[in-house]
């Protein structure tokens, strides 16, 4: 039977190098003031509705206070969602 050839193996090749990315770093500064404060609107909203027992902030709404006042609260995470 033939004996089979060797292979010789290549030299080691470093792999090429990346060119390094430009990284675009916009300014979100706006971004946390703006969340804590629809948190805060959205906080105080129900409050203001439980502690006036329904007079403040605008009864012409009834329950649906409530509501306005979690859209202020859900619209503070959706603002969150830009946070880098």
């Amino acid at each position: 039977m033939p004996k089979s050839r060797i292979r010789k193996k290549d030299d080691y090749t470093p792999p090429p190098t990346r060119q390094p990315q430009s990284i675009r770093l916009t300014n979100r500064s706006w971004v946390a003031p703006v969340m804590l404060a629809f948190f805060l609107i959205g906080l105080a909203w129900i409050v203001i509705f439980y502690v006036t027992e329904t007079q403040l902030p605008i009864e012409a709404l009834g329950n649906w206070n409530i509501v306005v006042g979690f859209g202020f609260i859900a619209a503070g995470f959706g603002v969150s969602t830009q946070w880098k």
